[in-house]
């Protein structure tokens, strides 16, 4: 009797973690949708929203070390980051998933670097995204709604983003109230 009790409760365990793992990832935002505003904290402790930047155009990127494409995306963000005034643009790259040690060790090698970093070691930031791979790139309008979402990298993804972001730097300022869509999925510290 005493088997069959440890038999069924372990069933039961392993079928409750088989429905959790069966649960839909949030689904990542799509062009025209409002965004999850954090997007995590700055090596200096700044909370990065969207919700501040607003009247800008940001480019969103998550990154990792272990990532070939990441390393290749990188300078061309970083280039971006530098021949725009950061009053227009921002670009923002989210460490993906790696432990604190490893981030360090990227900032001290990207310590001139002119984009702005934020860590998300535990994952919060990009689940909120639905991001599983990288790298995954957003660029955000000076309204706050995604205008562009590219998976990957490529010469041609590369090509199609630059003229997204000329067009949107083109864009006047919006003059309306932020958009009152609720985003796709939200995460802020504590919560």
């Amino acid at each position: 009797m005493g088997r069959m009790r440890w038999i069924v409760g372990a069933m039961a365990v392993a079928l409750g973690m088989a429905a959790l793992h069966a649960m839909p990832a949030l689904a990542s935002p799509d062009v025209g949708e409002v965004p999850p505003d954090y997007l995590g904290k700055t090596p200096k402790g700044e909370e990065i929203r969207i919700s501040e930047h607003r009247g800008k155009v940001l480019v969103v990127t998550f990154w990792a070390s272990w990532c070939p494409h990441c390393r290749r995306q990188f300078p061309v963000l970083d280039a971006l980051q530098q021949h725009i005034d950061p009053s227009q643009l921002r670009v923002v790259v989210v460490n993906f998933k790696e432990d604190t040690p490893t981030y360090r060790a990227i900032l001290r090698q990207a310590r001139d670097s002119a984009v702005t970093w934020t860590h998300d070691r535990s994952g919060a930031v990009s689940d909120a995204y639905g991001v599983n791979s990288v790298p995954h790139t957003f660029v955000i309008d000076k309204a706050g709604l995604v205008a562009n979402v590219s998976r990957g990298y490529s010469a041609d993804s590369i090509q199609a983003f630059g003229a997204v972001i000329d067009e949107l730097l083109a864009e006047p300022p919006p003059n309306e109230d932020p958009p009152a869509a609720e985003p796709v999925a939200s995460f802020a510290p504590g919560a």
